[in-house]
């Protein structure tokens, strides 16, 4: 059985219906969320581990990049002590270091929600992603009144490799933006995507090794 890690650094929804999906609704239990791992020690996602009885830890800066000279355990030492094999992202904000992308190649994924190559990057998360797409879209609208353009948004599901927002795409969808469309919106458009999607394309490339 695949023994998966979640990083996440704030709500942690889309950490919960990871956990969900293959804690408690998967068939066969060839894999299971077996610990959350966290840099914020007042993010909730630490309250949704704890009521779905999956071990979380709180790993500040120093320990998540390895920093040397310091007396807490690194979280390659906590990875390993509890076994883990995989490890998925969710809104986890801060960048993995290549010592823990060499420890698990190809077996880090992240979900974006955007259509990388586009929007992505350093500093490009969260609703920072949605306010620079809409942006561009009214910067355009405003520019060409008279010329129409069709605006896409959209998740991106890809490996982790030591350049940001960079690694192998496993899988994209996609959606046209309302004429009126807002950060708001967007960003409910593409919650639905993720918790519709990661789970199922987690689950399918982890099959597939």
């Amino acid at each position: 059985m695949y023994r998966i890690a979640v990083f996440a650094s704030g709500s942690g929804t889309n950490a919960e219906n990871l956990i969900r999906h293959f804690n408690l609704e998967g068939e066969g239990k060839f894999a299971q969320v077996a610990l959350v791992v966290c840099n914020k020690s007042d993010a909730f996602v630490l309250t949704r581990a704890n009521n779905l009885k999956v071990p979380a830890v709180v790993m500040k800066k120093p320990e998540l990049c390895l920093t040397e000279g310091h007396s807490s355990p690194t979280i390659i030492e906590v990875l390993k002590e509890n076994s883990i094999d995989i490890i998925l992202l969710a809104g986890y904000l801060l960048q993995v270091p290549k010592e823990l992308i060499s420890l698990y190649p190809d077996r880090i994924i992240n979900i974006h929600p955007a259509l990388l190559p586009s929007y992505g990057g350093k500093g490009m998360y969260g609703h920072k992603v949605h306010q620079a797409l809409i942006g561009d879209m009214r910067k355009y609208q405003k520019e060409n009144p008279n010329t129409p353009k069709d605006f896409y948004s959209g998740i991106t599901v890809h490996l982790v490799d030591e350049e940001m927002d960079h690694g192998k795409i496993l899988f994209q969808s996609k959606f046209i933006l309302s004429k009126d469309e807002t950060v708001e919106s967007l960003e409910e458009k593409i919650h639905v995507q993720e918790q519709a999607d990661y789970p199922r394309v987690a689950e399918a490339y982890l099959r597939g090794l």
